[in-house]
């Protein structure tokens, strides 16, 4: 395995900007958030993806748990596209 990717069907791009300053400019709960992730995320998806969900539910506790439902969301696509629908994350 040439990157840490490992088998996903996540789009592969090259950015111009610094990952690092991204991630260093972010607030901290979101810092700390994508320290768990599971996925791979660029902070500007997940800037974003927080912004429509606490301007959606105004509550940032609520905005946290909808980046948790995305997240699942994506994991379970990538484990029936992977694993197959047999695998136990493909069920989320």
């Amino acid at each position: 395995m040439a990157n840490n990717r490992g088998a996903t069907t996540l789009k592969r791009k090259r950015r111009a900007a610094n990952p690092m300053r991204e991630y260093d400019a972010l607030p901290k709960e979101l810092r700390v958030w994508m320290a768990g992730a599971v996925l791979p995320w660029r902070a500007g998806s997940v800037q974003a993806a927080y912004g429509r969900a606490l301007a959606r539910t105004g509550d940032a506790d609520l905005a946290l748990a909808e980046l948790d439902r995305v997240q699942a969301a994506l994991v379970a696509k990538d484990a029936g596209r992977i694993w197959g629908q047999t695998h136990p994350a493909a069920d989320l």
